[in-house]
């Protein structure tokens, strides 16, 4: 235990000495203000982009637009700054060979691998929670009061996919040598996980599901009852790929 609290403390000083940190909360926080703000501007921004001749009539922003912006820019742009921060931090350091002094004063492997996945599943959920409130902050001021009924719920959703891309990762940048060989790996799987969403059935089971129906959990148009199931999945997707990045981690000759 003792192992796994000191590898910790020196994954988040990690975080901050490689600008991780600072990257992620500067652009979740960017991310919690600009959503409200575009959905609040968007009909003045249409408006000057309306040639002569023409007539655009756009219903007037609430507060259900300002989290429609806030859920795609966090699953669009969000989700490529996790990658891009989190991507190599395995692989880099099986290549450098940094984990072998270290290793070699007997830290156990295993606290190697849930160190590195705690360390940064705290740096995206303390971003997320700071993006969510900032929005929700934004959304208050610009709209008013709204109801929040599974707005909690969504962001727990939306949490678990990003959870689930950590994992994966992390699995891939044991399995791969090199800072991009995982990253590109991680990319194809995502891509391959959006190709099944164009099956009929899909969101049953698939992940990406978590973060493609938040909005409508918010109208009502998606009951939570249809989320348990993939929720289930994505939570046990996550600890498989887990426990398979401690397995190659166990035989990986270093």
């Amino acid at each position: 235990m003792n192992g796994y609290i000191a590898f910790f403390r020196k994954e988040l000083m990690e975080q901050r000495r490689t600008y991780k940190l600072l990257i992620m909360l500067a652009a979740f926080i960017l991310f919690g203000m600009m959503s409200p703000l575009l959905a609040r501007l968007m009909p003045d921004i249409f408006a000057s982009m309306q040639m002569e001749g023409m007539s655009i009539t756009i219903p007037a922003p609430t507060w259900l637009d300002a989290y429609t912006q806030f859920f795609k820019n966090t699953t669009q742009m969000g989700t490529v700054v996790l990658l891009l921060v989190f991507s190599g931090g395995m692989s880099q350091e099986l290549s450098k060979g940094t984990l072998t002094g270290t290793l070699a004063k007997g830290l156990p492997r295993i606290s190697v691998i849930l160190s590195k996945y705690t360390a940064s599943l705290a740096l995206w959920t303390v971003s997320l929670a700071l993006s969510a409130a900032v929005s929700y902050g934004y959304t208050v001021y610009l709209f008013g009061g709204h109801p929040a009924e599974h707005l909690l719920f969504s962001l727990l959703c939306l949490w678990l996919f990003g959870a689930f891309l950590l994992a994966v990762m992390l699995l891939t940048g044991t399995l791969l040598k090199g800072g991009y060989s995982g990253l590109l790996l991680t990319a194809a799987m995502l891509g391959l996980l959006l190709l099944f969403t164009m099956l009929p059935g899909s969101q049953r089971w698939n992940p990406v599901t978590l973060a493609s129906v938040n909005v409508g959990l918010l109208d009502g148009s998606v009951s939570t009852a249809d989320i348990i199931l993939p929720f289930w999945i994505t939570l046990g997707a996550s600890a498989l790929c887990l426990t398979g990045a401690a397995l190659a981690f166990r035989k990986k000759q270093l």
